[in-house]
């Protein structure tokens, strides 16, 4: 019986392929370099075993000598991009300051890779280079004294702010009210009748951070177990 799909063996885990077969005419990163391109030029929509194999000038077959299936790729891809967050920056300073630097350069990761909002959220195995960056953060945050479960959350909700600030950016970045009437909604209109400029969404980037992380780690008692 065939293990079950999400128990399947991570993509890093195996070789880069099969022993059986003619020798490779193309590597495993040449192949996810070229899924990235399709994805970066038509979203994630566009990637498919396929379109990956016309681009390399073979068919779609002999694609799985190297990977079993799309999900590979995509773990392949996903993982790929979060090398692209080295170098990571050296922690000589506040770490707070290092964390947001960390947090730009993943904001700008989405930025040149749109696509990975639509598949961050997959269920799939973490990647050495996702691990890595982990790491890096907890490295980040060794003079902070809080338990590790507060690091490992602040981390994660770093992460979800980058992503909510990227997929705002993705979308109309504003609200729609061509055609309604707002006097029904007083204290609606009241904000809207206020003469204070919009916040720019770095500084609110930069503010929700520096809150988020202070909040969990600064507040955070020490571990002293």
């Amino acid at each position: 019986m065939s293990d079950a799909p999400n128990n399947r063996q991570p993509i890093w885990a195996r070789p880069e392929r099969g022993s059986r077969g003619p020798a490779p005419a193309h590597s495993r990163d040449v192949i996810v370099e070229t899924a990235i391109a399709l994805a970066d030029a038509g979203g994630i929509a566009a990637v498919s075993m396929r379109a990956v194999a016309t681009e390399l000038g073979t068919s779609a077959g002999s694609l799985y000598r190297y990977l079993s299936s799309r999900d590979d790729l995509l773990d392949l891809m996903t993982d790929r991009a979060a090398g692209e967050l080295r170098p990571y920056p050296v922690a000589d300073g506040d770490w707070l300051d290092t964390m947001l630097l960390l947090a730009r350069r993943q904001l700008a990761l989405h930025q040149r890779h749109r696509w990975l909002l639509d598949v961050v959220q997959r269920p799939s195995g973490i990647g050495p280079e996702s691990l890595a960056w982990i790491d890096n953060c907890l490295r980040v945050l060794e003079p902070v004294r809080c338990a590790v479960t507060a690091k490992f959350e602040a981390i994660a909700m770093m992460t979800g702010v980058v992503s909510l600030i990227a997929r705002s950016e993705a979308g109309s970045g504003s609200m729609t009210l061509a055609g309604l009437d707002i006097a029904a909604f007083p204290h609606l209109a009241a904000a809207f009748s206020q003469s204070a400029g919009p916040t720019a969404q770095a500084d609110l980037f930069e503010r929700t951070l520096r809150i988020l992380l202070t909040g969990l780690l600064v507040a955070e008692p020490p571990d002293v177990s």
